[in-house]
């Protein structure tokens, strides 16, 4: 084994320097070449992923596997490669100052993307007192990533679409070269992934392997691997780079001795936080958004790092019970689901026993973790459900002080950056006359999070899928207290200095966002919308659309 990959790293490394002179033309037509091979492959993707997640492949859930992988690997592909035909600086729709940092609008970019999208509106926010400059990579020879390298890519094991996403950011905006070790979670993926990313394989610039850890140990100790980037745990980052057990990570920590001294990218998760702003709701919209929000909770069993895992709602607030009476209904009835990632179980003990008065509203049939709700949890970084990244179906209610919105937002925002672990992604639930009522309070909030992505009215996942916004975690993690991770990946739109993404949804968005717990059309559009973003046309526009609706 370890023979074969020194082989396939020294072939990789010898292709460096054609990689780092190939201009940005030939590499979108690489890009180009792989979505149409990810979408000849993608009903094996499908099936395979069903299969591994125990979705009944005549479900609508089967929709799910279609958005979550190949639409959007798809649309990540299609988006790079467009900003590459355009010099790697494509213009972004709108440019804003806010005192001393840019903020540019990159969705939609075309009345086009604004229906498919259901309205939704992406930024990027830059770095405090940078110029929102792009593709200094494919500019500047003295750029700092001109050279190229050689990264590993460790995959993630939850979402499919993640490792693609690492793929195409490493090398069209990292510049190097890159070997995939497949998560052992999703091995059986790999031949998918060497078809749908064939043409970069076989150009050499590319390579995929499978392994225990013993195989990830070895390649992030490789001369010829110049960085890494993984997706998973802050305990996975704290094995590679400060040494297996805890003893020697907390002496090497000490004497600022890393194992690993190559750069090292990461998602690391996040406690994801929902914070909900109180306003005076119809029943119906209380209604719609405890049933998006059950959404974010059981999408994916909820092994997702954006799974909603701490309700924040104003304690003062008159409509407190009732929306959480709401939750508790859609949890109730959303269909349960495998929990198929290692150690659910385990994991979903701890949250229970740490709770007693625990609310198990789901069914539990066998190999399923019940959708759960933790009830009246402080809030307080000493609260277990606060400082731990559940990665099972359940989820902390907690009442910070307050009635009014404008006072609300302050404590939670508070709550959110200093109580909650992690800056991955956050989400901000306010009604539109309460919205207005705020004024510049509102963004004034949003820009004092300390997330990498803000979803108002809307989803943090919907940050991942769009490949325009960036995401990763909000910066400044040191390496030796690691959180969400550090660096991005996304930002199609190549800027140079990303601090943060947030992206705006209606309220009440119609039809309704494709990660409700019931969506009676969900397979249909899944595969209509991976479609669409392989060449959107407005003759394609009416078949994706009616699917939407009929959901």
């Amino acid at each position: 084994m370890r023979g074969a990959l020194e082989s396939t790293l020294v072939k990789l490394s010898g292709h460096r320097p054609e990689w780092t002179t190939l201009g940005a033309r030939q590499r979108a037509s690489l890009l180009q070449a792989c979505m149409a091979a990810t979408l000849k492959v993608a009903p094996e993707w499908v099936r395979l992923v069903c299969l591994a997640k125990g979705i009944d492949p005549s479900s609508q859930q089967v929709g799910e596997a279609w958005l979550s992988g190949p639409m959007t690997t798809v649309r990540t592909l299609r988006i790079t490669a467009e900003s590459l035909l355009r010099d790697a600086s494509p213009r972004p729709r709108a440019i804003r100052r806010r005192g001393d940092q840019v903020i540019a609008t990159v969705t939609p970019q075309s009345r086009l993307e604004n229906l498919s999208m259901g309205g939704l509106v992406g930024e990027v926010w830059l770095e405090r007192g940078a110029s929102p400059t792009q593709g200094g990579l494919y500019r500047d020879p003295d750029h700092p990533a001109a050279a190229g390298g050689l990264a590993l890519v460790l995959g993630a094991g939850n979402v499919s679409a993640i490792a693609a996403k690492d793929i195409v950011y490493k090398l069209v905006a990292d510049n190097e070269v890159v070997i995939l070790k497949m998560h052992p979670v999703t091995s059986y993926l790999t031949s998918v992934f060497e078809s749908a990313f064939a043409p970069l394989i076989d150009a050499g610039y590319l390579a995929i392997c499978e392994g225990d850890a013993g195989v990830g140990e070895f390649l992030c100790g490789h001369d010829l691997v110049t960085s890494i980037h993984l997706t998973g745990s802050d305990r996975t980052f704290d094995a590679i780079v400060w040494g297996g057990s805890r003893e020697e990570q907390d002496r090497r920590k000490a004497a600022s001795d890393p194992l690993i001294t190559k750069p090292v990218t990461a998602e690391l998760g996040c406690v994801t936080p929902v914070l909900v702003v109180p306003g005076q709701w119809s029943d119906r919209e209380v209604a719609y958004q405890a049933a998006s929000v059950a959404g974010m909770v059981t999408h994916n069993a909820s092994f997702n790092c954006t799974a909603a895992k701490a309700i924040l709602t104003a304690a003062g607030w008159p409509q407190r019970e009732q929306f959480r009476d709401a939750l508790r209904q859609a949890l109730r009835t959303a269909p349960p689901r495998q929990a198929y990632y290692p150690g659910a179980q385990a994991r979903y003990k701890e949250f229970v026993d740490a709770y007693p008065a625990a609310e198990v509203l789901g069914a539990r049939p066998d190999g399923v973790v019940p959708w759960t709700l933790l009830p009246d949890v402080a809030p307080a970084r000493s609260e277990y459900a606060l400082s731990h990244e559940a990665f099972c179906g359940v989820v902390a209610d907690v009442a910070v002080p307050g009635t009014d919105a404008e006072d609300f937002l302050a404590v939670a925002v508070r709550c959110a950056n200093e109580e909650i672990w992690g800056s991955l992604s956050c989400n901000v639930l306010v009604d539109p006359r309460t919205e207005e009522r705020l004024g510049d309070s509102l963004e004034n909030a949003i820009a004092d999070l300390r997330y990498g992505g803000t979803a108002v009215n809307s989803w943090g996942s919907a940050l991942f899928g769009l490949a325009s916004t960036t995401w990763g975690a909000f910066p400044g993690n040191a390496v030796e207290q690691i959180g969400s991770g550090v660096g991005v990946v996304g930002n199609a739109l190549f800027f140079d200095h990303p601090q943060k993404s947030v992206a705006y949804g209606a309220f009440m968005q119609w039809p309704k966002p494709p990660w409700w717990p019931i969506h009676r059309s969900l397979a249909t559009l899944g595969e209509r919308w991976a479609h669409f973003e392989a060449r959107p046309t407005w003759a394609k526009l009416p078949g994706f659309a009616a699917a939407a609706v009929r959901g």
